[in-house]
């Protein structure tokens, strides 16, 4: 960006951050002003900006927040108290992620022509992430029962970085399907980058976090290089995977779960870090999504396409989140709830980002279309309703919990949840 566009965007910045408490209680979230601000000032509306969506600048800001949040939100989650006490995001990791990954492939097949059976598991892949950070008044709200919140949190802080191997796995896979003759290379590619990912993250995380760990005990780090060592790590595990042929953010969100769970002294850093340079790189995206990818999406969607993205935040996330909750005694609007807060963010621009630059798969363009448009209607969809659906649910979930124990109350250890000032 020029010295004009720096201008703008940090003046919309700083606008913001003067009516945000405010806002924080109202149906108006940041990510949906950001977009409306980068449509605004993007090639869409008045133009003050130069941003192209081929400029390394573009790619590297959302990489670099996708690393961060990969780090961050893995980092939060305690492996021992998740396995203990926190059945119902298991359920819906281990059950609802896969279901609803299968339900869209065969709707994206039978509703695309132009996609093999490939193709579309890449697209269903890329809107699967979730991002609770859209739904801060839900997460956030002391009314709705803890578990409920702690279920959306923590679900979306993992099943991002589970979603990467398998995107990595049908993108091999569309690849292999258009270039047969290169059948042993895409699956070596697949085994090094799913494989070897991993274990850089977590060799990377252990050693960093011990280090770290002793430092901090004999005193001898100091506060503010304590928050660096959350980008540092998380940028050195994610460079250190590339260099050997694994993925870098797969090695990310490896290292954060490792360092969260070997290094307890560093992830109060890493909450401060991710509430105040994390949450700017995630508002940067939205801006660049906004004034970039958002109009390009709608430019080339077409009818079914805009019908894929309304069924993949209705059908294709409820459907997966209903069987997989079955038998815990959930009331049916609770069931509902969790189904809808599935709002899509970061995560499916950056894979779709990925994508779009591998001219290998076909229909590229088309699946980069779909879902930003996906996107598009989540950050406002969800937005929109985030408070009022809080509202609500919290009123029926207080009126249920006196008459007597619910499966929605049952007591657990809360993880803290590191994205919420996103929507501050």
């Amino acid at each position: 960006m020029d010295r004009t566009s720096v201008t703008i965007v940090a003046l919309g910045i700083i606008l913001f951050s003067l009516f945000s408490a405010r806002l924080r209680q109202s149906v108006i979230t940041a990510p949906m002003v950001f977009v409306l601000f980068g449509l605004l000032i993007g090639d869409a509306g008045f133009r003050l900006i130069e941003i192209q969506l081929a400029n390394d600048a573009v790619h590297l800001l959302a990489e670099l927040t996708l690393i961060v949040v990969l780090f961050t939100d893995a980092s939060r989650i305690d492996l021992r108290l998740l396995y203990r006490e926190h059945g119902l995001p298991v359920r819906l990791l281990a059950i609802g992620l896969p279901l609803s990954i299968a339900l869209g492939t065969l709707t994206a097949w039978l509703l695309f022509q132009d996609l093999g059976l490939w193709q579309a598991a890449v697209l269903a892949t890329i809107i699967a992430p979730t991002d609770a950070a859209l739904a801060h008044a839900v997460v956030t709200n002391k009314l709705v029962p803890v578990r409920i919140r702690q279920t959306i949190s923590v679900e979306s802080g993992l099943n991002d970085g589970l979603c990467l191997p398998l995107f990595l796995i049908f993108l091999c896979g569309a690849r292999v399907a258009e270039h047969p003759e290169t059948t042993a290379y895409w699956i070596r590619f697949a085994a090094m980058q799913v494989g070897l990912g991993p274990l850089v993250g977590i060799g990377v995380g252990y050693v960093g976090g011990k280090l770290i760990e002793q430092a901090s005990r004999r005193e001898s780090i100091s506060h503010s290089f304590l928050e660096l060592t959350t980008l540092a790590l998380a940028l050195l595990a994610f460079g250190a995977a590339e260099l050997v042929g694994g993925n870098g953010f797969i090695a990310a969100f490896c290292a954060g779960l490792t360092v969260g769970n070997v290094s307890r002294a560093i992830c109060g850093a890493i909450r401060e870090f991710a509430e105040a340079e994390g949450q700017l790189l995630t508002l940067l995206v939205f801006l660049v999504f906004g004034a970039v990818l958002a109009p390009q999406a709608f430019a080339n969607i077409t009818l079914a396409g805009v019908l894929f993205s309304i069924l993949g935040l209705t059908v294709l996330r409820m459907l997966p989140v209903a069987v997989s909750l079955a038998g815990t005694q959930l009331r049916p609007e609770t069931r509902l709830f969790v189904g809808w807060f599935g709002p899509r963010g970061v995560a499916s621009i950056v894979l779709a980002l990925v994508l779009l630059e591998d001219i290998a798969v076909p229909a590229r363009q088309d699946i980069f279309a779909v879902a930003m448009a996906t996107v598009v209607l989540s950050v406002f969809s969800h937005g929109l309703t985030a408070y009022p659906l809080a509202k609500w649910y919290a009123s029926r979930t207080e009126a249920v919990k006196h008459c007597g124990p619910s499966a929605e109350h049952k007591a657990i250890t809360e993880m803290p949840f590191q994205c919420s000032s996103v929507g501050d």
